[in-house]
């Protein structure tokens, strides 16, 4: 992908114990299905190596669950991939019964308490523009 841009969008109301997790499970889903998104290995002076982080800055903003709604809605109709998640993903701690829960849901159903999208820069800008920053 020419020029990725990565937003993350969380609900306005989540309270910060629970907006942490929900963009630390978005992260790890991003970093898997995006691995080019992950910088080189980091080296310390005394030659140590640590993992690489994302060279690209993560906007984090916040979004109602109606204008989420509209986001994935408009995000299908581009190339833009889309990481998704429902407020099942903080009822249980039993991922299959998560899993399980959200089969029962058809997908444009979801309530989500937050969602992230990768695309090429202008697109996403396009999309989350009147998006104002998670505080």
């Amino acid at each position: 992908m020419q020029d990725p841009r990565c937003v993350m969008i969380l609900h306005t109301d989540l309270a910060p114990g629970k907006a942490a997790n929900a963009a630390a499970v978005i992260a790890l889903t991003l970093g898997q299905r995006h691995p080019a998104l992950v910088g080189e290995a980091l080296q310390d002076a005394e030659q140590r190596r640590f993992p690489g982080l994302i060279p690209l800055g993560i906007p984090v903003l916040a979004a109602s669950h109606e204008e989420m709604d509209r986001l994935r809605a408009r995000c299908a109709e581009t190339a833009c991939d889309l990481v998704l998640f429902p407020e099942q993903g903080q009822t249980t701690t039993d991922y299959a019964a998560f899993s399980a829960a959200m089969r029962a849901i058809p997908a444009p159903a979801w309530r989500l308490l937050g969602l992230a999208l990768v695309g090429e820069k202008q697109a996403v800008r396009k999309l989350t523009s009147k998006l104002r920053l998670f505080s």
